[in-house]
């Protein structure tokens, strides 16, 4: 039998309570804990990373000093990150998937949502990776070229749970229509990343009918209340978007409205670590607060996802309340998801 004691987070906010786990089930409750506590602070469902690129996570031992300039280093086709992926081989990329697979597991998180590049073979290396480290991935594939395919869009929806396309800047947007268009058909996902280096036309965006956007660091206040007018969530990636000098302006964000999610992005930039995202955050700006930021991890991004059962008896994870650092972490079952017939 074991105790967690501490802030309790429920979907309506904090609680003082406690954790019993024993012979594999979890109790909740409200107070102070009835036997000897192993460990206290905040204590959590599982955590959701609703954004990252497992695949690059091998270029970090490859490049030391990556350069700091987006179209450089990420840009489709040409960036130095989509020339490594097509020169690396199966199992070097599979490895360095399989190591943030088990750095998220061991940080609490058991749920994420990959943009998977690389066609349909890019699916089938994250579930290689899965296979040894059993998470729950959303996944959202990509064409394996910057063009529109019938055929391999068919096959990608497949296999995945949906599209998550680089940004419009980077596509024909008739194109992207098309693709829109086939993944609505199939009830999967699709989006996009969206006004990280410049500011791009958020009417085009929206016409793309996205189920959320990405980053959003250039969108003015008018764009945010389009995307908060279509109830569209944004997954805000900080310590990326701090990598490349981008600031985004949290307190804009809160003062529209928007519904935030946080993601990691590329693992050879960052540890796909949500919790160090809070953390950054917090030190950076005021507008959200600790609560709202670890809800933002855990019950925001499963009702988004449409995890069903999300909560303490699917995975339980004590964070400490001054380093924000993981200090007990007990997975639960298997998780469902939206699209998880994939």
């Amino acid at each position: 039998m074991i105790y967690l004691e501490g802030k309790v987070l429920e979907k309506e906010g904090f609680v003082h309570g406690y954790v019993k786990l024993v012979n594999g089930n979890i109790e909740v409750g409200k107070g102070k804990a009835p036997g000897e506590v192993l460990a206290r602070g905040y204590i959590l469902p599982y955590l959701i990373n609703s954004h990252v690129h497992t695949g690059d996570t091998f270029i970090k031992k490859k490049i030391k000093n990556l350069p700091r300039d987006i179209e450089k280093l990420v840009a489709p086709p040409h960036g130095i990150k989509h020339r490594l992926l097509s020169r690396a081989s199966k199992k070097e990329i599979v490895e360095g998937m399989k190591e943030s697979l088990k750095m998220m597991k061991n940080r609490g998180v058991f749920a994420f949502c990959d943009f998977r590049e690389g066609g349909v073979e890019g699916v089938y290396l994250l579930k290689d990776a899965l296979r040894d480290v059993h998470l729950n991935a959303i996944i959202l594939s990509r064409p394996s070229c910057i063009s529109y395919d019938r055929e391999e869009i068919k096959k990608l929806l497949d296999v995945s749970n949906g599209i998550g396309i680089s940004s419009i800047s980077d596509w024909d947007i008739n194109i992207l229509k098309k693709i829109s268009a086939d993944t609505k058909r199939r009830g999967k996902l699709f989006s996009l990343h969206a006004s990280e280096r410049i500011r791009e036309d958020i009417d085009l965006i929206l016409d793309l009918k996205p189920d959320f956007l990405v980053h959003m660091v250039k969108a003015e206040k008018g764009d945010l209340e389009m995307v908060r007018d279509e109830d569209i969530p944004v997954v805000l990636c900080p310590r990326s978007n701090a990598f490349f000098g981008l600031k985004t302006d949290y307190d804009l964000m809160k003062k529209v409205g928007i519904k935030v999610l946080l993601g990691t992005d590329n693992c050879m930039i960052a540890e796909p670590d949500v919790l160090a995202e809070v953390k950054w955050v917090l030190k950076n700006c005021k507008a959200y607060s600790i609560e709202e930021l670890l809800k933002a991890v855990s019950y925001d991004a499963a009702e988004f996802f449409g995890i069903k059962d999300y909560g303490f008896e699917k995975g339980v994870v004590v964070v400490d309340t001054k380093s924000l650092k993981p200090i007990f972490v007990s997975s639960g079952k298997d998780h469902e998801s939206k699209g998880s017939d994939v």
